[in-house]
């Protein structure tokens, strides 16, 4: 997994992604655990990529959006 710039996210997808009661937190310790996720911080969203597809975009207020049906979009809350 390549490092993450966690100060160009959005600080609420921060909370959620790092916060053990967080929405996001299982997806955050999935992304650290398996080796064919990527992530990247693009207009303060995280976009998910499994074999270089992207598979979910997560932002701080709005909604997930899942762009490919994949065990990890079963992981929102």
């Amino acid at each position: 997994m390549t490092d993450i710039e966690m100060a160009d996210m959005c600080s609420q997808l921060r909370k959620k992604l790092t916060d053990e009661n967080g929405d996001y937190h299982d997806i955050w310790m999935a992304i650290q655990k398996e080796p064919d996720l990527t992530a990247a911080v693009r207009s303060r969203q995280l976009h998910i990529y499994r074999g270089g597809k992207k598979i979910l975009v997560l932002a701080g207020k709005s909604n997930p959006k899942t762009l490919r049906d994949d065990v990890l979009c079963g992981l929102l809350r």
